[in-house]
């Protein structure tokens, strides 16, 4: 039974001069508990990762997102089966089993922590738990991508968002190629779960790593959005929002262009200028 990602509620409307009732589409948070199944020593283990709260939909894909950019896995085959183990319950369980042979170090997960839809890492149990090292070198930098191309993303991204339509309460993460063609996008009421389905529907189709390819956010540009990119090997970041200081130090790091406050002409660019055209 899965959760509705949408619900339409009533509301008083104030127009100026009197209270008028009405209804109103409203995005829906809910938790997920994704938890992993895989060959231990003696026998399954099978281990709560995390509860987050999100916008029901693209499930499968948040969790192989968050997984991969955990550094659990790295390509898709790594998981044979998924399933939502509480039948007569919503879908706020989703247990993935690892393939045989498949151990991953959940070394740095330890801790069962609650991310929201602000935060993904205030749960982390230590500062050290939130760095992860990506495993897919930096790609030598190439100009391949048109400078007046990423002025136009905001508004493409926009008119992608289906949901943010109906509520006006979504973050948003697409996937375009150097070209500018919108290849994925998902959203959620957390920024990072939206940035985890995108990577996560990536893996899904083999797209990882995404090298050459623009990861455009719809707000800030915060240190673990960019941590997740980096796991994703992903080239180009671009917001319509700013970076932290922490954010544009890892770009650097991995040879990330980091560009922020798109506007209709102008962008500001934080690293590694030398991918445009």
């Amino acid at each position: 039974m899965q959760p509705k990602h949408v619900d339409r509620i009533a509301i008083e409307k104030y127009n100026g001069q009197t209270f008028e009732k009405t209804e109103d589409w409203i995005a829906v948070e809910a938790p997920l508990e994704i938890s992993l199944s895989y060959d231990g020593p003696t026998g399954t283990i099978r281990q709560t990762l995390t509860v987050t709260m999100r916008t029901p939909g693209d499930d499968v894909e948040l969790a192989m997102g968050f997984l991969l950019t955990e550094g659990l896995i790295t390509t898709a085959n790594q998981v044979t089966r998924w399933q939502f183990p509480n039948q007569d319950a919503p879908a706020n369980h989703l247990l993935l089993e690892l393939a045989p042979g498949i151990q991953p170090d959940t070394t740095q997960l330890n801790r069962n922590f609650l991310s929201n839809s602000s935060c993904g890492v205030c749960g982390k149990s230590s500062l050290d738990n939130i760095r992860q090292v990506s495993h897919f070198k930096p790609k030598p930098l190439t100009p391949q991508i048109p400078a007046d191309l990423l002025p136009k993303l905001p508004q493409l991204l926009y008119q992608a968002q289906n949901m943010f339509h109906h509520t006006g309460g979504l973050h948003a993460a697409g996937l375009f190629d150097s070209a500018g063609q919108l290849l994925l996008l998902k959203e959620d009421v957390g920024r990072h779960n939206a940035l985890d389905k995108t990577l996560g529907a990536a893996l899904i189709q083999e797209m990882i790593p995404l090298h050459d390819h623009i990861l455009m956010l719809s707000g800030r540009i915060s240190f673990e959005l960019v941590q997740k990119a980096a796991m994703a090997g992903i080239g180009c970041i671009a917001a319509v929002g700013a970076p932290s200081t922490l954010a544009i130090a890892l770009a650097k790091e991995y040879h990330i262009t980091l560009a922020g406050f798109l506007r209709a002409q102008n962008f500001n660019i934080y690293s590694d200028s030398n991918r445009f055209i």
